[in-house]
């Protein structure tokens, strides 16, 4: 019998806390923040995200029943068919968050969203446009929350650069990487972070209307019209930011580079995937939100208290 916690651990549930931020990084670096339903993009990303994860395990269920039998589907505890549906049901509903909090503008990235997610767990991972497939799912998930708007395509290529090279490097999880890959996750995470400078908030008339186009924008988080989004204190916000992300990537990625046995390389991936929220904390403090950037800190800070207390999860 399937239990809650079996369907958790389908989804990888921890894993959700990454992506809460990717939204929030398109809505500030395009509108200066999320707009009145804007709150409901977020919500959106962590239901398409975890119906990806469960299609992934459905995907891999031959796979896993040899090289990680301990997971839901291959351990029987949860069906292929019950994994299918989960994965079609989230990715539904994260349809509909996107209508209700982006309008059409939403529904306009969400839908190539989910079919790239689709793309990647069925066709593309196990190639080598793997990591490229999975690096466009994460840049779209930020213009999700910034309604296709190219202003945050900055920001959207430092997200999606930071995931190609972590998704590159998780290929050496069960039987060990290659110096190649961990150079390229090394690559990836300094160009991610060099990105960030580069990432500006919405010019002072665009930064009072909302994400859809429609009405002046309610929310107070972020920059409003009479803030300089490239002011000071947004430098200092991206760099701090962008230093927690580098001390949170580079070590493992590092230790990876020496000797990338599979414990090593497993490591080095749950660690860029966590660290995927300063990057966004820097991404949106550079835009002019630094309140929503505190925030995204504190999610992190909460990651690594689950890690130090030894409940990581299969996240990878």
């Amino acid at each position: 019998m399937t239990t809650t916690s079996d369907l958790i651990e389908l989804v990888r549930a921890p894993a959700a806390l990454t992506v809460l931020g990717d939204t929030a990084v398109g809505a500030q670096a395009a509108n200066g923040g999320f707009g009145r339903r804007g709150w409901v993009l977020p919500l959106a990303s962590v239901a398409i995200y975890s119906g990806g994860m469960a299609l992934n395990d459905w995907a891999d269920r031959d796979v896993d029943a040899v090289e990680r039998p301990e997971r839901p589907i291959p351990s029987g505890r949860v069906s292929p068919r019950r994994a299918l549906m989960v994965a079609a049901g989230l990715g539904a509903i994260g349809l509909v968050l996107a209508a209700a909090g982006g309008g059409r503008r939403g529904v306009a990235v969400a839908v190539p969203l989910v079919a790239s997610v689709v793309a990647y767990d069925v066709v593309a991972k196990p190639t080598a446009a793997g990591p490229v497939a999975m690096a466009a799912c994460r840049g779209l998930d930020v213009l999700l929350g910034a309604g296709g708007s190219p202003r945050a395509l900055p920001a959207a290529l430092a997200i999606a650069v930071h995931t190609l090279g972590v998704t590159a490097l998780s290929r050496g999880e069960v039987h060990g990487g290659t110096g190649a890959d961990a150079g390229l996750a090394l690559v990836a995470t300094g160009a991610a972070a060099a990105a960030v400078d580069a990432v500006t908030g919405p010019a002072p008339s665009a930064a009072g209307t909302l994400a859809s186009g429609r009405g002046p924008r309610t929310s107070t988080t972020g920059a409003s019209g009479g803030r300089n989004p490239q002011g000071a204190a947004a430098r200092i916000g991206g760099a701090l930011g962008s230093a927690a992300y580098l001390l949170a990537a580079l070590p493992g990625q590092f230790a990876a580079l020496e000797k990338p046995t599979p414990g090593r390389v497993r490591d080095a991936t749950r660690a860029g995937i966590g660290s995927v929220v300063p990057l966004q904390a820097a991404l949106v403090a550079r835009a002019g939100g630094l309140s929503v950037a505190a925030g995204l800190m504190a999610v992190h800070a909460t990651i690594r208290l689950r890690a130090r207390r030894g409940r990581r999860g299969d996240i990878t």
